[in-house]
């Protein structure tokens, strides 16, 4: 048996700084957080660990055991792969000097907001080997600004809030507007299930791009900052069809996030089945195959609600289920593989 790889095997000695943050699932209020919007992100065992140790030179060297993959990038530059999301962190930290870096994550990839872990994971090993005075807010923000800036994709604030100042315990109801937040408890009876689809994801950097895009476009044409502004669908009536769509998903997506704070199990599942379907019909980010697991998820007696999570175009479910009813994982994967051919894996519990 292979031995695992650690920072030591790999650079020869012992790291001066270890952090971890872990990935988050977001049970409503999908692509509402690049609108000012209402999300309800929770976060999952499986985390993202970053060591990282000076090396005396003026070239960062970066390993991902998870690539299996060796990155020599020079200081100040942005290098390709997984390179911009460390040396996006480290440009933004004032970095000046060659470190090494090893990567190990146990989240996986596919709308469990891995990019933000290995991020926020990133920034906090930097700001202890370095002092850096960022609180927890601060540290998801410069998250935000490696995706923006370095790696390109125009996210919104939820991923990295969410790894930064989330638990596995309660919900996180975060407003995208002001950051302010506040804990939620689960609704009683009731626990998260998350399922890997076994699709990967495509097209979803460059569809959230152009989702955001079109809202951006939506709110230009309504005269508001964001649709966080908008209160009711019926203000969207004057839009063109296709941006009316897209406008009324994030629109009523924030209404359920809020109606989810005084909700039952019964009815918080319902508000994630309605998110699915504005998901799959009015903001076109699902994909077949995770649609066949929502609608095994939804149909089975002991599954509150279910929805697609994450930007979109494949990667996890997430599904409200009755407490102590998580081995039901094990049949709906049986039934999905059956019709689709593909493999999911339970992520939560």
């Amino acid at each position: 048996m292979k031995t695992p790889e650690t920072y030591q095997s790999v650079f020869g000695g012992e790291p001066e700084v270890v952090a971890s943050a872990p990935g988050r699932v977001n049970l409503l209020g999908e692509h509402t957080d690049y609108q000012g919007g209402f999300v309800l992100p929770t976060a999952i065992p499986q985390r993202a660990t970053v060591s990282l140790g000076r090396n005396g030179t003026q070239q960062h060297r970066l390993r991902s055991a998870n690539l299996n993959h060796t990155l020599d990038v020079p200081v100040g530059e942005v290098g390709s792969s997984f390179a911009p999301y460390l040396t996006g962190c480290f440009e933004l930290s004032g970095v000046t000097e060659g470190l090494n870096a090893f990567i190990f994550s146990t989240v996986p990839s596919g709308g469990l907001s891995s990019s933000a872990a290995l991020e926020v994971a990133a920034l906090r090993a930097l700001r202890e080997l370095y002092g850096l005075a960022l609180d927890d807010v601060e540290l998801a923000l410069r998250g935000v600004r490696v995706e923006h800036e370095f790696v390109g994709v125009m996210c919104g604030v939820m991923d990295q809030m969410a790894s930064s100042l989330a638990d596995t315990k309660t919900l996180l109801l975060i407003d995208t507007r002001t950051l302010e937040r506040r804990a939620v408890p689960l609704p009683e009876g009731s626990e998260v299930l998350v399922l890997d689809s076994g699709v990967p994801r495509r097209l979803a950097e460059s569809g959230y791009n152009e989702r955001r895009a079109q809202v951006e476009e939506a709110c230009r044409l309504l005269g508001v900052p964001q649709l966080r502004d908008v209160l009711s669908v019926a203000e969207l009536s004057g839009l063109p069809e296709l941006l009316g769509r897209r406008a009324r998903h994030v629109v009523s997506e924030n209404a359920r996030v809020l109606a989810a704070l005084s909700a039952n199990a019964a009815e918080f599942g319902r508000l994630m089945n309605a998110s699915h379907a504005s998901l799959q019909i009015d903001y076109e980010v699902s994909h077949p195959q995770v649609d066949e697991l929502v609608a095994l998820l939804q149909a089975h007696p002991q599954v509150y609600g279910a929805r697609m999570t994450g930007a979109g175009f494949g990667g996890a479910v997430v599904a409200l289920i009755h407490e102590g009813a998580a081995g039901l994982a094990s049949n709906v994967l049986f039934d999905y593989h059956e019709q689709t051919g593909v493999r999911g894996v339970q992520v939560v519990p």
